[in-house]
This record gives structure tokens, C-alpha cells and sequence, in this order.
């Protein structure tokens, strides 16, 4: 980047990115933190276009800011996310390792960023005249990279299957049908009509806000344990105290 603008541009969108890239580390909630990452990705893709690479800034945006990160978004609305989960160690020092191993990794790379020698910068304009962005980039991906490239992806795919694999879990017991939680609720007289759904009689159909039971006080049971672990439950107090005014008004009417 040599143009003032170019300098401008970057200054402005520098810090942004730095600051979404620490409230990805820092976030205390998934949704923030894969925001975060958006925020870093399209900024990455400004940049590209700022340094005349066309294709890889488009690229970078639509594919891993509107597709990726969407998916990401949807799986984590989707299946939600336990806070009490992340207090749970599954593997023995994982916690040391992990450190050890980061603090290694920021060593290396470290040092060997220190020792690069960065020749004077000749631009994308010979590469744009001649070939252009996509012959280039396709030139060097599956030419002079094509098994770095095919290594990265069989990696990416077996990260994949290792993610699906882990987040698998074995049903211990047979899953109980239909009948089998009826008969259940009916022997010990608990919920026999089923749980109540979220927004029953709350004046607010959605899923975090409780469902009222017929004293007004907000039932618990309809509400999902994600949403009341990470406290993203609405108090139905305002539309208990509208149904009041709504009785108070229709009381004086009578009495007129």
C-alpha cells in the first residue's frame, strides 16, 4: 500500500480487526466471538481488493464470511452452547499441554519472522495485465503448491470427521417412545398434560420467555437450560403487570 488513501484505508481497518481478533480470544459467548471472526475476515478481504488482489478479496468474502461463518453461526443457534460444558476437562492436562504447545508455536514463529528478508514490492499490476488474478492463483494452486494444497485439505477433512467424532455420544440406554413419557408422566402425576410451551399466556411467543402458569408466576420447565445458563431468559414481569392493568381497566368499566 503506497497511496494515502491506501494508508488511510489501512490505519482504519488495522485497529478494527486487531480489536475484533482479541474480542474472538476474550468473547465470553460463542455468537460474539464467531462475530468477531466476521468482522476479521471481511476486513481481510478489504485489504486483498486495497492490494489489487480482485479475486482472493471476493473470494474471502463470500465464501468464508457469507458461507463459513453463516454455517458457523446456524450449527451454534442450532445446538446451543452449555456454559457448564466448558467447565468440564474431558482430557487430563489438557490445559498445560495446550499452553506449552502455544507458547512453543509463538516462539518458532517468532524467530522465524525475525529472520525474513522482504524484497522491494513490485505490485499486482504485471500480473493483472498478463494472466489476471484467477489464472494466477490457479496456476500456483494446483501447479507449483498443488500437494500443499491437497495435504491442507485432507487435513481440514479429517479436522472435520474428528469434530463429528467428538462431539458424538453413545445412548447408553434405549430411547424411550412416546408412550413410554406418557406412561411415565401419568404413574408419578407430574406434567401430565406435557411441559408448557414457551409464551403461554406471557404475550410474547418466543422461546426464552417462560411460559405463565395460571397464578401468573413464570414456569421454569418451559425454557430451555442453555438459555437460563447463559441468563438470555426475559422476565415475563411486564406482561403480568399488563394483564393487571388490562383486568384493573375492564373492572372500571364494569363499575361505570
Amino acid at each position: 500500500m503506497t497511496g494515502t488513501g491506501e494508508q488511510v484505508l489501512f490505519w482504519v481497518l488495522g485497529p478494527i480487526s486487531v480489536l475484533a481478533a482479541l474480542g474472538l480470544l476474550f468473547a465470553k459467548k460463542a455468537v460474539h466471538a464467531a462475530i468477531g471472526m466476521a468482522l476479521v475476515m471481511i476486513n481481510l478481504g478489504v485489504f486483498y481488493i486495497a492490494n489489487q488482489a480482485d479475486f482472493l478479496g471476493i473470494i474471502q468474502i463470500f465464501v468464508y464470511t457469507g458461507a463459513v461463518m453463516m454455517l458457523f453461526l446456524f450449527v451454534l443457534m442450532l445446538v446451543g452452547v452449555d456454559s457448564s460444558d466448558s467447565l468440564v476437562e474431558t482430557l487430563k492436562g489438557q490445559k498445560v499441554a495446550s499452553l506449552l504447545l502455544a507458547l512453543g508455536l509463538g516462539v518458532m514463529v517468532f524467530l522465524a519472522i525475525g529472520k525474513v528478508a522482504f524484497p522491494p514490492m513490485k505490485g499486482l499490476d504485471s500480473v493483472n495485465a498478463g494472466t489476471g488474478n484467477v489464472t494466477g492463483v490457479a496456476n500456483l494452486i494446483f501447479g507449483q503448491y498443488v500437494w500443499v494444497f491437497e495435504i491442507t485439505s485432507a487435513l481440514l477433512i479429517t479436522a472435520a470427521l474428528g469434530a463429528m467424532v467428538l462431539a458424538h455420544r453413545e445412548r447408553i440406554g434405549e430411547r424411550p417412545s412416546q408412550r413410554t413419557w406418557s406412561e411415565r408422566r401419568i404413574r408419578e402425576n407430574r406434567n401430565v398434560a406435557g411441559l408448557p410451551a414457551p409464551g403461554v399466556y406471557a404475550r410474547h411467543n418466543a422461546v426464552d420467555t417462560p411460559a405463565l402458569l395460571p397464578d401468573g408466576t413464570p414456569s421454569q420447565l418451559s425454557v430451555s437450560r442453555v438459555l437460563n445458563a447463559r441468563e438470555q431468559v426475559i422476565t415475563p414481569v411486564r406482561h403480568v403487570e399488563s394483564e393487571h392493568d388490562i383486568e384493573h381497566e375492564i373492572e372500571e368499566g364494569r363499575d361505570r
